[in-house]
């Protein structure tokens, strides 16, 4: 029985909490969760959010308590006939991979495309060019 009620209202909180959530909005929010286990044991981890019309950009890191850690940020921006989009990922080590995408709007019933990629081996590849939409 106690069991039942518990779990009643934990549903029911949550469904308060999704009713009365506000939408994404423009803006800035970001959160940082610390934890702490046995022998030293632990890692922080955060995440920021930023929300413009036509573009939004979010980073997130986790740095461990034994040295290791991972960096990513990602961005995308549109409007006007645009697309531009790009993410990254940097590792404590010096390793680091990223990406970027864009896509433009001629106007004349053409896209022109450019994607580009570059593997933690250094190694860049990229791609581009014109594409009709009928």
């Amino acid at each position: 029985m106690r069991k039942t009620v518990f779990a009643a209202a934990g549903m029911t909180a949550t469904a308060l909490f999704i009713a009365l959530a506000p939408a994404a909005e423009a803006g800035q929010n970001g959160r940082t969760v610390r934890v702490q286990g046995a022998y030293g044991r632990g890692y922080v981890h955060d995440r920021h959010v930023n929300r413009q019309p036509g573009a939004v950009s979010v980073s997130r890191g986790t740095q461990t308590n034994g040295g290791y850690g991972v960096a990513s940020q990602r961005a995308a921006s549109w409007g006007d006939g645009a697309y531009a989009g790009s993410a990254s990922r940097t590792f404590n080590n010096g390793a680091s991979a990223n990406r970027a995408t864009s896509v433009v709007n001629n106007g004349d019933g053409t896209y022109s495309y450019n994607a580009t990629r570059t593997g933690y081996d250094g190694d860049t590849r990229s791609v581009s060019g014109v594409v009709s939409r009928p």
